[in-house]
């Protein structure tokens, strides 16, 4: 695989890495329960694209 065509995969990963720990820490500051279940939502949105570990502990 060339550098060229695995640029765009290693720019995916960062991307959603970097969102994962931006919803993980407003999930730990959240509130109410509905910013909760939105967040927890969005979060299990991107598990299901990102194969690995679980986003959720």
């Amino acid at each position: 695989m060339s550098a060229p065509s695995r640029r765009p995969e290693i720019r995916r990963r960062r991307t959603r890495k970097e969102k994962i720990l931006q919803l993980r820490k407003r999930l730990t500051a959240a509130k109410t329960d509905a910013d909760r279940t939105r967040l927890t939502a969005k979060l299990q949105k991107l598990a299901i694209a990102s194969p690995g570990q679980p986003l959720l502990k």
